[in-house]
């Protein structure tokens, strides 16, 4: 693959597959959730080796250091050898801990809760929210 020396942002990280369409990748770094240095960049930014981009995706944040320029989608396995993944492993997996937390169950066939009961439940779940 022949190395280029231009290339836009938004074309690189849908290159690389950290975004599933360019017209994703664009929308990403037209709304701020692509920065560079801690600037948001414009879609048509380019990209040096070395640069290391913060991309946001929902709730998802990684760190991408640049290795290599990258103008044509690959396949995965050639894609992670252009950038290198520097995010921090609390980042990593912390948005994925909130989807694992347990949920309160009753058991089968002990009816509905008693106004009581309710009120424990609606309790909990209030303390539980309002931790944050």
């Amino acid at each position: 693959m022949a190395e280029v020396e231009k290339l836009r942002v938004d074309k690189y990280l849908w290159a690389i597959r950290v975004f599933k369409t360019r017209s994703l990748a664009t929308e990403a770094c037209r709304a701020g959730r692509v920065k560079l240095d801690g600037r948001s960049v414009k879609p048509s930014a380019l990209v040096k080796v070395g640069d290391a981009y913060h991309v946001q995706k929902g709730m998802e944040k990684k760190v991408l250091e640049v290795t290599g320029l990258l103008d044509r989608r690959v396949d995965a396995k050639t894609a992670v050898t252009f950038y290198k993944d520097l995010t921090p492993v609390e980042d990593t997996y912390g948005y994925k801990s909130m989807y694992r937390a347990s949920v309160p169950t009753r058991d089968r066939g002990t009816g509905r809760p008693t106004k009581k009961e309710r009120r424990e439940i609606d309790n909990l779940q209030n303390d539980w929210w309002d931790e944050d």
